[in-house]
């Protein structure tokens, strides 16, 4: 099962989920130069956000996850950072990781959006990704 994972400036990489989730978000920081510790998450064309961190959070046997059982096959998702300054979900900010976000989803990224690494924050899929974590996957 492969999805299509999009980020920087127009680079896009296959991704076969069947595989770990802790290798599979280890390959993704690295394909996008990102360190170890970022958080990371996948925006699907939907708007649905996938965590890909939480499950790795919750425990060892978590930790066993695989990638199909969370990504639909034949997807193609967006990286997105996940920068967190605090426990409360307010202080909680999303970044796009392709640039131009607004060039290949402009219903994900808003309207007038700069060209650079996308901060999801004032478009209305901050509060629709907010709403998400909430609910657990």
């Amino acid at each position: 099962m492969f999805i299509k994972v999009m980020f920087g400036a127009g680079c896009s990489v296959l991704v076969n989920t069947s595989c770990r989730l802790v290798n599979l978000t280890a390959h993704l920081r690295q394909k996008a130069g990102l360190p170890r510790d970022a958080t990371i998450a996948l925006l699907a064309e939907d708007g649905n956000l996938v965590s890909l961190e939480e499950d790795l959070k919750e425990g060892a046997s978590r930790a066993q996850t695989m990638g199909n059982s969370l990504l639909k096959e034949r997807t193609i998702y967006v990286l997105i950072r996940i920068i967190s300054k605090g426990e409360d979900m307010a202080s909680t900010r999303y970044e796009s990781l392709l640039e131009n976000l607004d060039d290949h989803y402009p219903e994900l990224a808003g309207a007038n959006r700069q060209p650079s690494r996308t901060s999801l924050a004032e478009s209305g899929i901050a509060e629709k990704l907010h709403q998400q974590e909430g609910q657990g996957p």
